[in-house]
């Protein structure tokens, strides 16, 4: 494997939800700073929006972990490929909530509204963290919109962000759209920004970072456009194929043959 090669401890770029991967861009830092107020200020709804690929679900899971640092309750889901029971089955799961398998939609519903009640006797706020909602059942939406109407009162302590492509995310119907607070754009990298997260990966696996320099990390960013997700993939068949080439360090073509390698076609 290429670890060895390169003198490295682990891959620097696996998989895609590790926290381990975790950039904080200027933009990212701000996607999260903007949620933390969403919640900090009990506000019912905010909207993460982006790209495929630019981070969203990986945010996600950042502000999940620190919210349950911070002693609250998070329950973090994906609304793509489940129908109404399994989304409620899997909210309930998230928020500890025991229940007998079979248990009809309409209980489910009964045991979070008593979850979101006793959550908030208790002043702890509870933070429904919702992916590709764009992508959700009409039947799952017209749930999150009744839980996003559940006890607008200040004091209900309940915050929803749901994440989607801004280009698809009017999907999500007008209840919610008119429910949301907050649009919260995650932006792509710039080139200091792949060029920081290539050198921070590589040096948190235990290598040099002169590895994917100069004209190469400038090519590897401008093939994927800034895109998290691409840079990463493009990143990791780069060294791959350098290392069976015995290079010293990525090069352009390198770059470009892990492009074809992909099959996509260049963002950038």
């Amino acid at each position: 494997m290429y670890p060895s090669h390169w003198g490295l401890s682990r891959s620097p770029f696996g998989p895609q939800l590790d926290p381990r991967q975790f950039f904080a861009s200027p933009g990212h830092d701000e996607a999260l700073a903007r949620m933390h107020f969403l919640i900090e200020e009990h506000r019912r709804l905010g909207l993460l929006l982006g790209p495929s690929g630019c981070g969203k679900s990986l945010l996600l899971e950042m502000i999940a972990r620190r919210v349950r640092a911070w002693g609250r309750v998070a329950a973090k889901t994906t609304l793509l490929g489940v129908d109404l029971a399994g989304f409620l089955a899997t909210l309930a799961g998230e928020l500890c909530i025991a229940l007998p398998e079979g248990v009809p939609a309409w209980r489910i519903w009964q045991a979070l509204d008593r979850r979101f009640r006793e959550n908030r006797y208790q002043q702890l706020e509870t933070v429904l963290l919702l992916d590709d909602a764009d992508q959700a059942a009409p039947e799952v939406l017209t749930q999150v919109a009744r839980i996003a109407k559940h006890d607008l009162t200040p004091d209900s302590r309940l915050t929803l962000i749901l994440a989607g492509r801004a280009d698809r995310i009017g999907r999500i119907g007008e209840t919610l759209l008119d429910l949301a607070e907050l649009r919260i754009d995650v932006p792509a990298w710039d080139a200091d920004d792949t060029r920081a997260f290539l050198n921070r990966s590589l040096k948190l696996a235990g290598g040099q970072t002169a590895v994917i320099v100069g004209e190469a990390a400038r090519r590897m960013h401008d093939l994927a456009g800034g895109t998290p997700r691409r840079v990463r993939q493009l990143a990791d068949l780069a060294l791959l194929a350098a290392a069976g080439m015995n290079l010293d360090a990525v090069d352009v073509a390198t770059v470009e043959a892990a492009c074809e390698q992909l099959g996509v076609h260049p963002l950038g």
